[in-house]
């Protein structure tokens, strides 16, 4: 038996202002996404914004419906938007904020496991490291790739490759 230790590093920022201006603007799409969330039953609106390798922006927010869980994630929104309609680009980063009735929640809203593992997918179907940014309003975390949040991705076809 062996024992193992997991050490993430990850970016801490109070504000968006601290970050680079690709960030910046990626986090801004993010809120800016929020307006298209349908949430009447939780009330907890999310938007999530996708940075292309090419640079193009894709923005999705949660979807709910009253036949629960028949609703969707922002993440998943926005990722298999791009996928359907980008098929050949790989994903660069992707911001992630949480709303309720206040405003942007005080912590980051973090991805949900489901959400988690399309990441991974579409890291690996892209062979590049997919960037994390999740938002709130009092402070910002920048992970640099989906395995740091999602460190055991299921994968049974992996070859055990970490980005």
């Amino acid at each position: 038996m062996r024992k193992r230790k997991l050490v993430i590093d990850y970016l801490d920022f109070a504000s968006a202002d601290e970050m680079e201006p690709l960030d910046q603007e990626l986090v801004a799409a993010a809120i800016d996404a929020i307006k298209g969330s349908y949430s009447p039953y939780s009330h907890f609106r999310v938007g999530a914004a996708l940075r292309l390798e090419d640079g193009t922006i894709v923005k999705g927010s949660n979807q709910e419906n009253n036949a629960y869980p028949a609703g969707l994630c922002a993440e998943r929104t926005a990722m298999f938007w791009a996928g359907a309609n980008y098929p050949d680009k790989a994903f660069d980063s992707i911001a992630i904020v949480g709303s309720d009735e206040n405003g942007i929640c005080d912590n980051p809203a973090t991805p949900c496991g489901e959400c988690r593992q399309v990441m991974a997918e579409y890291q690996t179907k892209g062979g590049r490291p997919l960037k994390v940014i999740l938002v709130g309003a009092k402070k910002i975390q920048k992970f640099s790739c989906v395995d740091d949040i999602l460190p055991f991705i299921f994968d049974s076809l992996k070859s055990g490759e970490v980005f």
